[in-house]
Parts: C-alpha cells; structure tokens; sequence
C-alpha cells in the first residue's frame, strides 16, 4: 500500500500553430462564429469529453464552457480526491479499466492519455481500500493481519474483520480535469471561462460575466452561438438546465453532499476506509468524511446545519444523523478531530448529479443536444464514458 504510481510532471507547455484561444474574463473580445461542438461544462466529464473529441477529431472546431474558473470552483470535482476501485459490475469493466490507464499515466497520447499529474498537484497513490466489517465475509481476513491501519479511528471490537482491495488508488481529480482541459486547447478548442451558457434550438446563448466594483455578478455582454453538437456537462445543475431550456424531461436527480474533515494523521500509505456506511479518504494530511447519498433533494432545497445537543451544527440532518449511527464503531467522530462547523458554510459541501442508473451515463436530449453526467462514481468510471460520448458525436 501507498507506492507511488509514478513520477510527477506535468505536459509541457507548448506554443502549438494550432492551439485554441483561452477567453478569461469579459475585456477578451469575442466574435461569435459558428462551432462544429459547444461543450457546456468544464468540470471533470465535459473537460474529458473535449479533450476525446479533439484527440478523435483533431480539425474540429470546438467551444469548451465554464461559468467559473477551471476545474470550477464551486463544484464536487476539487473537494476531496478521487478514489479509484476495482469494485465494479462487468458492465462496467471496461470503461473502469480505461479510466484507471489514464489516471496512472498508462495510455499513450493517441489514445487520450494525459501523462502524470504535475508536481503540485496531489499526488496518484495506489493506497488500497480496507473495507472494515463487523462480521467476517467473503474474502475477508481479521484486521490484525493488514498493517497501516489508523487504530485509534476504529473500535477493533467491533469492526474485527476486513476485505482488501490492493488496486484501489487515489488521485487528484482537479489535475486530471485541469491536463484533460489544456490539451483541448493545445489542440485546437477554445476554452471560454466565467460565461453562462443555455442551449437554444440552434446552439447555445452565451452570457459573459463581470464583476461590479461593488462586486455583483452581472452579464456583461450576451451572444447567441450556432452550433451543430452540444454537450451539456452541467453536473448537477445539467438535467435541470435541459429540461428548462429545451423541454426535455429526464429522471436524473441531484442531492448536496458534505464532506467534513476529521483531524487525525494521514500518511501516503493510510488505505483509503469504508465503515459503518462511511467512506474515509486520506487527504492533506487527515480524512475527508463521504457520507453515503440517501434520497435525492428536491428542487428547491436550500441545505441547512443540524442540532446536537440543541447546539446548531454545519452538519445537514441526514449527515449528522450518518455520523451519529457510526459512533461506537468509529469513535473518532466524537471528538474534537471532526470538524462541525456552526452553520453550513462552514463545512465543504456540493451538489452531486444522481444519474437514474447510478452510474456515469450520456443520453441524446435532441438531434443536436447530448446530456453528459458524472455523479459519484465517476471517480471510476468517468472517463471511459466521456470517451464513448466523443465517439458518437457526429462532427
């Protein structure tokens, strides 16, 4: 557990003759010229489907989309890291399998790979994964036999078993979607940040955003684009945004998810842990804490902190109730190591795309319109479907 994959490195920066144009903020003018593709959404799944796209179809003319920076800031891609696993049914082998040689470097540029995550990035980690079992199951040993365990997290007693995965790894998710986003644009596509951006019939409509000197969000300046794709990579927000703009009703859902942190020491070689209904991902030098998704929320649904004791938490009901039920197997959660917050704001937190099937998924909205989703488990799976998306659109 816990050697490193390999080196760092990031891809060398190279002024290519046919590299895209990057519009950073609203003083960068834009001409509005038809695009062969518009992918909407830089997060890890639409910043995936550009770059297979422009590896598969090296002369297209694509648009990559953000309404913030790049990976987005205010979604689930930055906020802890991805945690790959061999955990899955065969229908989804293959994809898990190429998302895995792209993650570890493996692929060779012509079929999309990346190289290696950068010097500054979190580093890929093949940790494995413990899960931690109150009753001995298939394949699975007393805990005393596998080392690096973290013992003062859980209560031995009452976690006596395990099952280990040795291929499990982590990674930096916000790398993988920064490198997939700047070999777009090295080779051809042009990458437009802070802009909001709705489908239309034709294409989408562009909104360009500036900041006021009292520092309100405003539209700066609007254009409508043709194009003949769009991929709408919204995460979350994306079912919503299609079904708003084009009609178009799916059964996709969304819930917000906290990811507190619990203060106990990490190393490079602490497995990643599943108990009691918690995932426990060794980061920055401690555990982010990924409760398990229980319903979907409603449109609507603003989150709000819980009560322990009568005392306002940040943690939301549902989570703090998750925490609650894993006390006596975790212990650690009821001390001073997990971080509650006062109010919600004070503890990380985003909103998630529940796939209908589960799984990271593509679907044609209209002859012209494609809805891309990541969700949960597109730590494993993600970018074998960005892939087959890039293969069936028509350029």
């Amino acid at each position: 557990m816990g050697e490193s994959v390999g080196p760092g490195g990031i891809l060398p920066e190279m002024k290519l003759p046919n590299a895209g144009q990057v519009y950073a903020h609203v003083g960068q003018p834009f001409a509005p010229t038809p695009y062969d593709v518009v992918v909407l959404g830089a997060g890890r799944m639409g910043a995936l489907a550009a770059h297979f796209l422009m590896v598969q179809h090296p002369s297209l003319k694509l648009l990559l989309l953000d309404q913030g920076g790049l990976p987005n800031e205010e979604g689930a891609t930055i906020l802890a890291p991805g945690v790959w696993t061999a955990d899955v049914p065969e229908a989804q082998r293959e994809r898990a399998d190429f998302t895995r040689r792209l993650i570890t470097g493996e692929l060779s540029g012509s079929d999309g790979g990346l190289g290696l995550s950068g010097p500054h990035d979190a580093p890929t980690l093949a940790r494995g994964l413990v899960d931690l079992l109150p009753e001995a199951a298939s394949g699975s040993v007393a805990v005393s036999e596998l080392e690096r365990l973290p013992t003062d997290l859980f209560d031995p007693a009452l976690l006596p078993y395990a099952r280990f995965d040795p291929t499990a790894l982590t990674y930096s998710a916000a790398s993988l979607t920064t490198r997939a986003a700047q070999s777009a644009v090295r080779a051809g596509a042009d990458l437009m940040l802070n802009v909001e951006a709705v489908p239309t019939p034709t294409g989408v409509e562009l909104r360009r955003l500036s900041v006021t000197n009292t520092h309100r969000i405003v539209v700066h300046e609007t254009h409508p684009l043709e194009a003949r794709q769009v991929v709408v990579a919204a995460g979350a927000g994306g079912p919503a945004l299609a079904e708003s703009t084009l009609g178009t009703v799916t059964h996709h859902a969304r819930a917000y998810r906290q990811l507190p942190r619990l203060n106990l020491p990490t190393t490079d070689t602490t497995p990643v842990l599943r108990a009691a209904g918690l995932t426990l991902r060794p980061h920055a030098g401690g555990f982010t804490v990924i409760p398990a998704i229980h319903h979907r929320d409603p449109h609507g649904y603003l989150p709000t902190g819980g009560r322990l004791s009568g005392v306002p938490v940040g943690l939301r009901r549902e989570t703090l109730e998750d925490v609650l039920c894993a006390l006596d197997a975790l212990p650690a959660l009821g001390t001073e190591a997990l971080e509650l917050g006062r109010s919600v704001v004070d503890v990380p937190g985003a909103w998630l795309a529940l796939p209908e099937s589960g799984w990271p998924m593509y679907q044609p909205l209209s002859e012209r319109h494609w809805l891309l989703l990541g969700g949960e488990r597109a730590d494993v799976v993600g970018a074998g479907v960005a892939r087959e998306l890039a293969a069936r659109i028509d350029k």
